[in-house]
């Protein structure tokens, strides 16, 4: 499982367009740069609990677009298929090799 910090910031990835400029750059200075809520409050002469009340609101929104569209999800699920397939690859077995390319079928149909 990923930690919460990678978690937001794939879904910022992912979702990131879907909110307000000022909610991606407080998320993206708390998440991807590491700053603190006391930095980024310094940083955009805005209190600190400004900025945790964006960050909490924030959060809350892009898991409601996870929740509603999966799109994290289906990526970390395939990329999970993806090493499969390349595990399987390096052996040369023929059964195994069948297996990846249910594998890949898989990931054709979704």
């Amino acid at each position: 499982m990923i930690n919460k910090y990678s978690e937001i910031a794939l879904l910022l990835d992912f979702y990131g367009n879907l909110l307000t400029e000022k909610q991606r750059q407080i998320l993206s200075y708390h998440f991807e740069e590491d700053m603190s809520l006391g930095e980024i409050s310094e940083l955009l002469n805005i209190s600190r609990q400004a900025v945790h009340d964006v960050v909490r609101r924030s959060e809350k929104i892009l898991r409601h677009y996870e929740d509603k569209l999966g799109l994290v999800s289906r990526f970390i699920l395939q990329k999970q298929k993806l090493e499969k397939v390349k595990e399987k690859l390096l052996v040369q077995n023929k059964q195994e090799l069948i297996e990846v390319i249910n594998l890949i079928d898989e990931l054709i149909e979704q």
